[in-house]
């Protein structure tokens, strides 16, 4: 495991599993939640994306990045979906238990917005930082106010996973050859067009951490009679997002609202509109043939479902902050970190926020004297 500068890893024993962690060398064990900030990783990927982040946070901030179960140098173990995220949000708390950290400042990135979101249906946390989050409603198959489509989530979960890709991944495939490659899924599907990092290999060791045993990546699926044919089986990594296992709006109605951030950017391939993950969508530009049309099978509007159980969540008391990034992919932290980590050191009130509105200015005349 490749670790920049001043990062360490170490392997904490849970009363579920052994859990990988990432800190910093100098964070002090015995800092405060209200300055401990726990980072939580997307699929297909590890704690490792989160190492430029845990440089530039201030020295004073304890910082920790956990590897979910089957990702990083956290033990792979099934995954049951039909519990949605808890399996790897019972894993955070049990690692968070074991280091002695009742709650903390939570950031989750892509599928770990939801394992986030998650969590704080369950225990305290003192914020949440959504970092172009999974829609509260799950993976495809859902109308913009969250019901499913179909009784058996037709084309969610692990049976539209790319089986080349799957098999790159058993691999531990470093290449470019093809467009299956985790290299080139990460090009095209986790950053934005232009993007280059002089990291890349070691974002590519992180996607190919993915333990791809059997109850991990992807899961298993089952025929459907639905449009495109297949529907979420019950245990793996995909399947878990499946609407029919997966809903965290329940966030709405917490009766302590922690803060949220959402940061997202504009040109994200994977959690959007009109996202190129998304089978649906794909059979509406013709990718996927057969498409039996808008009525039957309509694109997830997965940024749209954020934002309305968001508008809700401050209708009912709770205080949200949005971050559009206009150019940016999936991938907001590595796109453009300052402006990511300034927003983080907002919500987690580590810096205020600018007075808006801005208080009325008045001016002060000193005589040379003064």
């Amino acid at each position: 495991m490749t670790l920049l500068d001043g990062i360490t890893s170490r392997l904490i024993d849970t009363d579920r599993l052994t859990v990988n962690i990432l800190e910093r060398a100098g964070d002090d064990p015995a800092t405060a939640p209200e300055q401990t900030v726990v980072l939580v990783h997307g699929n297909v990927s590890s704690s490792l994306f989160w190492q430029e982040l845990m440089q530039d946070l201030p020295s004073d901030l304890r910082v920790i990045a956990i590897d979910l179960r089957g990702f990083g140098e956290t033990e792979s173990m099934p995954v049951d979906a039909t519990r949605g995220v808890r399996d790897f949000s019972d894993d955070v708390r049990s690692a968070l238990v074991a280091l002695g950290i009742e709650t903390a400042h939570l950031v989750g990135w892509s599928m770990g917005g939801g394992v986030v979101m998650q969590y704080a249906l369950d225990h305290p946390a003192l914020s949440l930082t959504l970092q172009a989050p999974v829609s509260p409603y799950g993976f495809g198959g859902t109308r913009r106010d969250g019901s499913r489509l179909t009784d058996d989530d037709a084309g969610t979960g692990a049976g539209g996973a790319n089986a080349d890709f799957v098999q790159r991944l058993t691999d531990r495939d470093t290449t470019d050859d093809a467009p299956t490659s985790p290299r080139n899924v990460f090009r095209s599907g986790y950053v934005a067009p232009g993007y280059t990092s002089e990291h890349e290999d070691l974002w590519v060791e992180s996607m190919n951490t993915t333990s791809t045993a059997a109850g991990n990546y992807p899961g298993d699926g089952v025929e459907s009679p639905n449009w495109p044919g297949f529907a979420a089986g019950k245990i793996g990594v995909l399947n878990t997002m499946a609407p029919g296992y997966f809903n965290t709006s329940g966030i709405v109605d917490l009766a302590v609202k922690p803060p949220v951030l959402w940061v997202h950017g504009t040109v994200d391939a994977i959690v959007s509109d009109a996202s190129f993950f998304d089978l649906n969508h794909l059979g509406a530009i013709g990718v996927i043939p057969g498409w039996p049309g808008e009525e039957i099978a309509p694109a997830q509007p997965m940024v749209s479902q954020t934002r309305d159980v968001l508008d809700a969540y401050r209708a009912a008391g709770g205080t949200v902050t949005e971050v559009v990034l206009e150019g940016v992919g999936h991938s907001p932290h590595l796109e453009r970190p300052a402006l990511f980590r300034r927003a983080l050191l907002e919500v987690i009130g580590y810096i205020g926020r600018p007075a808006d509105p801005a208080p009325p200015t008045e001016t002060i005349i000193l005589s040379s004297s003064d």
